[in-house]
């Protein structure tokens, strides 16, 4: 039930968030980049959210493809800007701004993006899976 209500409130925030997201400037929380420049903002997460879940907003370069992977968390995408192209278990979905998506354990996902690139919120539950995409990629100043 716990988890079940942390989802409905990060549904929520993703809503909120992606709203939020497209009038502010990029203020809050930690930048990385991945080596194909992706780049994720993670909001919210153990140092002040606590581990049940963690928020980042996530911006794919144009003509990306993140290669098929795994997570250890539920991941869930609200689309912002653009359009991503969701893959999971071989199954496509073309997520345009407004839409949103996920992932489950042990699901292979794959992310890819035409030529506008595309930003999303995403939200992990439980959240140590932010930080730890986050160790693997370079901080940005």
């Amino acid at each position: 039930m716990r988890i079940l209500s942390i989802v409905a409130i990060t549904v929520v925030l993703c809503a909120v968030v992606g709203r939020f997201a497209q009038t502010q400037p990029a203020s809050q929380g930690r930048t990385y980049q991945a080596a194909g420049g992706t780049k994720l903002r993670l909001m919210l997460d153990e140092s002040n959210l606590g581990a049940e879940a963690s928020l980042g907003e996530l911006t794919f370069p144009p003509n990306s493809d993140s290669g098929e992977h795994t997570h250890a968390a539920i991941e869930m995408f609200y689309v912002v800007t653009g359009e991503l192209e969701h893959v999971v278990n071989g199954n496509s979905q073309l997520l345009k701004p407004g839409m949103a998506g996920f992932v489950k354990p042990p699901d292979r996902v794959r992310h890819k993006t035409g030529p506008a690139g595309a930003t999303a919120v995403v939200v992990w539950v439980p959240g140590e899976e932010g930080r730890r995409l986050a160790s693997r990629w370079k901080p940005v100043e």
